[in-house]
């Protein structure tokens, strides 16, 4: 079992900042994936940034509306998964949750491929 702890939401204007952190306890891997989704009210669950796990090496995936403004980091001698956040907008609103999977090396970036979900912390942008 896993055990994922986000933090770090609240509410800030336009064009602010926030850093979101996911503390991981149990029998995490370092080699599972790990990330970030969020949830809009009336929307789907949906990829933010997810750091992917494969024999071949470590990639860094990001939904495109956050390219260049969201930097996801972890830290394996924590165990703990970091999502920093500029420049946000209004449209960044959502509840967000952290996730990882149970098997290392395991594929997919759909909320479905992941085992282990946080509770979720609200992060709200206003105009």
């Amino acid at each position: 079992q896993v055990h994922l702890v986000e933090t770090g939401g609240g509410a800030v204007q336009a064009g602010g900042s926030l850093r979101l952190s996911c503390a991981a306890s149990g029998s995490v891997s370092s080699n599972s994936d790990m990330g970030w989704f969020r949830q809009a009210p009336g929307k789907e669950r949906e990829f933010v940034a997810v750091i992917t796990r494969s024999p071949s090496g470590v990639t860094t995936n990001y939904r495109d509306s956050v390219k260049g403004r969201f930097t996801l980091s972890r830290d394996n001698t924590k165990n703990t998964l970091y999502l920093q956040m500029n420049s946000l907008k209004p449209e960044d609103t959502a509840v967000y949750y952290c996730a990882t999977k149970g098997v290392a090396f395991k594929p997919g970036l759909r909320p479905g491929n992941f085992d282990y979900w946080g509770q979720g912390t609200q992060v709200t942008v206003s105009s």
